[in-house]
């Protein structure tokens, strides 16, 4: 069963940027490769994946993606 949109948009706790990088990962780009497809340094990507992971509890950033999709904060 679904959650209602308000329940899901409730129960986020990524950013659009780290959500968006997240899903970058997911769909195989390298942490360089998202930085060139944002127009962000390599660094600030690393930041946003540093801060989702921790943010997720998450040991690996392969570990953040699979609990980002998990919680529907990715598909």
């Amino acid at each position: 069963m679904a959650l209602p949109a308000e329940s899901v948009a409730a129960a986020r706790v990524l950013s659009p940027r780290e959500r968006e990088v997240l899903d970058l990962l997911a769909n195989g780009l390298t942490g360089e490769e998202a930085a060139v497809r944002l127009s962000l340094s390599p660094e600030t990507i690393r930041t946003h994946i540093r801060n989702a992971m921790g943010k997720l509890g998450a040991r690996t950033r392969v570990h953040a993606v699979a609990i980002a999709m998990r919680r529907g904060e990715i598909v």
